[in-house]
């Protein structure tokens, strides 16, 4: 079942997606304000099974889809985490030996199907295809071994990115990682059930049908039970919150000279088990 989050002219509905269409769950479970709020119940199966048979109740063209979970209480991404993604920076920086992590903010996210704006402030928008985690089960201070079971769903993320933000700080990259609307979550989210979902599942990203990046999420060097125990020694993690888990080499910036996103541009990424995430680019 793939849950989403989407906009019509009556406002912001959550529901499951379909062929031809979407089904609206909201009015069925009005306790649940958000999918982020059946996530927090632990009530995803029994609201997918309600709306297993039921019939489309908004066509394709008739609503935009938003990112899965459009309200999370915090997004965490984890940077270089792919063998050679280190080389991307150019800072002639080693990796650390524990993971890169950095926040985003919920505002620089758009769903399936809307376009990445680029700035007028910088040229350099850049790709990221990763998977995001989303958390379902609380918890602090979580092993590695109970680490899979606190997560409620997958969905796809571009980590979009604004390459020469990035260096305007001595030690951050918040930067340029938050510019409004510069990356997206998508299409929806897809239940967690099993861990062969996460541990050895490719990614692929194609910039106008080209394939820029490809790679598995077994060679992570930073897998993601690993990165939900260490986040969650440091800070509690809560359902809906949301891990972004890290990008493959292969981005604009690897290239000489590199390709940044221009206007007109498609991104598609595809991740085995989820399905692809697809956003045009266009200036602000």
């Amino acid at each position: 079942m793939n849950f989403v989050t989407f906009t019509t002219e009556q406002g912001q509905m959550w529901g499951l997606a379909k062929s031809g269409g979407v089904v609206a769950l909201s009015a069925l479970f009005p306790d649940y304000a958000s999918l982020r709020d059946v996530i927090a119940a632990g009530h995803l199966a029994e609201v997918g099974e309600a709306g297993a048979d039921l019939p489309v109740t908004h066509p394709d063209g008739q609503y935009r889809l938003d990112p899965p979970v459009p309200n999370p209480g915090k997004i965490l991404c984890v940077g270089v985490n792919f063998p050679d993604r280190n080389e991307e920076y150019r800072d002639g920086a080693q990796n650390a030996g524990y993971m890169s992590l950095f926040p985003r903010f919920a505002q620089g996210f758009v769903g399936h199907g809307a376009p990445l704006v680029r700035p007028p402030e910088s040229e350099q928008l850049d790709y990221e295809g990763e998977i995001a985690v989303i958390i379902g089960r609380p918890g602090r201070r979580i092993t590695e071994a109970e680490a899979l079971d606190h997560i409620a769903g997958l969905t796809i993320c571009n980590e979009g990115t604004i390459r020469d933000w990035l260096r305007h700080g001595k030690f951050n990259v918040t930067q340029g990682k938050n510019w409004d609307r510069s990356g997206a979550m998508g299409p929806w989210m897809v239940p967690f059930t099993d861990p062969a979902q996460i541990l050895d599942v490719r990614i692929e990203t194609r910039v106008n049908g080209e394939l820029r990046q490809s790679d598995r999420t077994g060679r992570m060097l930073h897998p993601v039970a690993r990165q939900i125990a260490y986040i969650s020694t440091f800070c509690r993690l809560e359902p809906g919150d949301i891990i972004v888990t890290g990008t493959p080499t292969g981005a604009g910036a690897r290239f000489d000279p590199p390709i940044w996103l221009r206007p007109g541009d498609e991104v598609e990424i595809t991740v085995e088990g989820i399905g692809t995430l697809q956003n045009g680019v266009c200036d602000e």
